[in-house]
C-alpha cells in the first residue's frame, strides 16, 4: 500500500505542480496558446466542465458535484480492490497514479468549477482540437497498468484447486 500511496502523491503533485508553471505562471489563461514543438507538442488553455473531451460540458452546475462525487467514489473502489487482491508491485503503482490523477482533477473542480486543462498534440497531418492534463495522462496509464498487469484472480482460483 506504501507505494500506492506514493504512487498517488507524486501524480497529484506532478499534475498540480504543471498546472501552475504552465496556467498561472506562464499566463496560459491570459495568452490562450504556447506553441512548443508544434504540432507535436502546444500548450492551449481549456477549461473542462464536463468529462473527457469536454462531454456534457453545456450541463448545469450540479453536474460538477455528480462528477466530483463519481470521482471520489471511484478512488474509493479501486483502493478496496486493491487492498482486498495480492496485486504486486505494477498495479499498486497503476492504482496509485490513477488515484492521485483523479484526485488532482477534483481538486481542480472544487477551486475553479471546472479541470484545468492545456496540453494538446498533434502528429501527421491530423488537427487534434483536444486538450487535457498530466492527470489525465496519469488517469489512463494507471487504468492501462491495472487492466494489462493485475493478476487475474480466476486463475489464482483454479491453481488453488
Amino acid at each position: 500500500m506504501r507505494t500506492l500511496a506514493w504512487s498517488a502523491l507524486a501524480a497529484f503533485l506532478i499534475d498540480q505542480l504543471s498546472k501552475y508553471l504552465v496556467i498561472h505562471q506562464m499566463e496560459l489563461w491570459r495568452i490562450r496558446a504556447v506553441d512548443v514543438l508544434p504540432p507535436v507538442l502546444n500548450f492551449r488553455y481549456g477549461e473542462n466542465r464536463g468529462i473527457n473531451f469536454g462531454l456534457f460540458s453545456d450541463a448545469p452546475d450540479a453536474s460538477r458535484w455528480v462528477l466530483i462525487g463519481l470521482a471520489v467514489v471511484i478512488c474509493i473502489a479501486v483502493l478496496i480492490w486493491v487492498r482486498r487482491h495480492d496485486l504486486g508491485l505494477w498495479p499498486h503503482v497503476g492504482a496509485g497514479l490513477l488515484i492521485g490523477g483523479a484526485l488532482a482533477n477534483v481538486l481542480d473542480r472544487l477551486i475553479y468549477g471546472y479541470v484545468l486543462d492545456f496540453l494538446n498534440m498533434s502528429c501527421c497531418g491530423i488537427n487534434n482540437p483536444f486538450v487535457f492534463n498530466i492527470a489525465d495522462v496519469f488517469i489512463f496509464g494507471g487504468a492501462i497498468l491495472l487492466i494489462f498487469l493485475a493478476p487475474d484472480p480466476k486463475e489464482k482460483a483454479k491453481k488453488g484447486q
